[in-house]
C-alpha cells in the first residue's frame, strides 16, 4: 500500500507538460504571422500610392557586368525621370545572385519612392529575379492566370518548337511558364501587382512591396512598357502635369578652371530655389558646358543673361552646335 502511495507522489509530482505555454505559443504564434503579413502588406500597399519624389533603378545580369550587353535601360530610365520631375537617385549593376537581388531591392525599396529593376526574367536557370525578390519580400511565386491567357494568344514558338503544345508537359513549356510564376502577395488588389500595359504585349510589370516594378532587360520591351506604365505615375507625381524639370545649356569657350569660381558664387546663390549648376567639359573640343537644371523654368530664365555673362558664352539648346575647330581645353 505505502509503496503504491509512493509511487503515486513521485508521478505527481514530476514538472507537468507545460500545455498552457504550448496553447499560448499555439494561439498565438498563427496570429503573430497573420499579424506581420498584413502589416507588411499594409506597408505595400501604401508604397503604391505614395507621392513619387525619387527613384532608384537595379540593372540585373552578368552578361552586363561581363561586357557581353551594354547596359542602355538606365540611361532611358534617366531621362524618363527626368522628364517626369522625379529625382533619380542611384543606378546600380548587379550580378545575377539571390543574395544581391535580395539585399539591392530590399534597400532600395525602403529608400526610394519608385524602383525599377531590368533583367532576369526570361525562361532559363539564371534568369532568377522573380524567385529572388519573392524571397526578399516573403512573397510567394504564383502563375498569374490572366498572364498565362495573355501568353498563350500573342506569344509563338519558336521554328524550333514544331511540336510544342500548351497542354502537353514539356521542359520548353515549364521553362515558358516560370516568365509568369510572379511575386504575389495575396492581400493586396491584383491590379496593383501585375500591370499590364498594352494589349499587344502578355509580359507585365510585375509589382512587389508596393514599389519595386520589375522589367526586361531588352532594351525595346523595357521602353515600351516604361512609357505604358507613365499614367499610372502622373497622378502620383508633384507635379500632376508631368512638367517634370528643366535644363538650360550653356556654351563656354572658358576651361572649366576659369569657370570654376563663379560656378560656386552661381550655385550658392541658387541653391535655395532648387536649381543646380551644372560644368561639363567637352574634351577634344573648343567649347565646353555649363547647365541649368531645376523644376522652377520661371526663375532659372531670369538667370540666363546673368549666367551667359559669366561664362563668356552663350545659351544652345544643343551641346554642340557652335562647336568650331580647336584645341584640347583644361578639364
Amino acid at each position: 500500500m505505502f509503496s503504491r502511495l509512493n509511487q503515486l507522489a513521485r508521478h505527481l509530482s514530476r514538472p507537468l507538460p507545460n500545455y498552457l505555454h504550448t496553447s499560448a505559443f499555439a494561439a498565438t504564434s498563427r496570429p503573430s504571422v497573420l499579424t506581420s503579413r498584413v502589416a507588411t502588406a499594409m506597408a505595400a500597399a501604401e508604397n503604391s500610392k505614395k507621392m513619387i519624389h525619387t527613384a532608384g533603378c537595379i540593372i540585373i545580369g552578368d552578361e552586363v557586368l561581363g561586357g557581353k550587353t551594354v547596359d542602355t535601360n538606365s540611361a532611358y530610365l534617366a531621362k524618363y525621370c527626368f522628364s517626369l520631375g522625379i529625382t533619380l537617385k542611384r543606378i546600380e549593376v548587379i550580378a545575377d545572385d539571390e543574395a544581391e537581388i535580395v539585399e539591392a531591392t530590399r534597400r532600395m525599396s525602403s529608400s526610394y519612392d519608385f524602383v525599377v529593376t531590368s533583367g532576369g526574367i526570361g525562361p532559363t536557370h539564371d534568369d532568377i529575379t522573380y524567385q529572388s525578390i519573392a524571397k526578399a519580400f516573403d512573397l510567394p511565386l504564383v502563375l498569374h492566370e490572366v498572364a498565362l491567357e495573355k501568353m498563350k494568344k500573342l506569344s509563338r514558338p519558336h521554328p524550333s518548337q514544331r511540336e510544342f503544345s500548351w497542354d502537353v508537359d514539356s521542359p520548353a513549356r515549364r521553362a515558358k511558364l516560370r516568365m509568369i510564376q510572379l511575386p504575389y502577395d495575396k492581400e493586396l488588389p491584383d491590379e496593383d501587382q501585375v500591370i499590364f500595359v498594352s494589349e499587344d504585349l502578355w509580359v507585365p510589370i510585375s509589382v512587389a512591396n508596393g514599389n519595386i516594378h520589375i522589367l526586361p532587360g531588352i532594351p525595346r520591351l523595357f521602353e515600351k512598357m516604361l512609357e505604358g506604365l507613365k499614367p499610372r505615375l502622373l497622378p502620383r507625381l508633384v507635379d500632376p502635369e508631368g512638367k517634370g524639370v528643366h535644363r538650360i545649356l550653356f556654351s563656354t569657350p572658358l576651361a572649366e578652371s576659369e569657370v570654376a569660381d563663379y560656378l560656386t558664387q552661381l550655385s550658392g546663390k541658387v541653391e535655395s530655389k532648387g536649381v543646380k549648376v551644372g560644368s561639363y567639359p567637352r574634351w577634344g573640343k573648343s567649347r565646353n558646358t555649363v547647365t541649368l537644371v531645376g523644376k522652377d523654368k520661371e526663375y532659372m530664365e531670369s538667370l540666363v543673361s546673368e549666367v551667359a555673362e559669366g561664362v563668356k558664352g552663350r545659351r544652345v539648346q544643343v551641346e554642340g552646335e557652335d562647336d568650331d575647330e580647336g584645341s584640347d581645353k583644361d578639364t
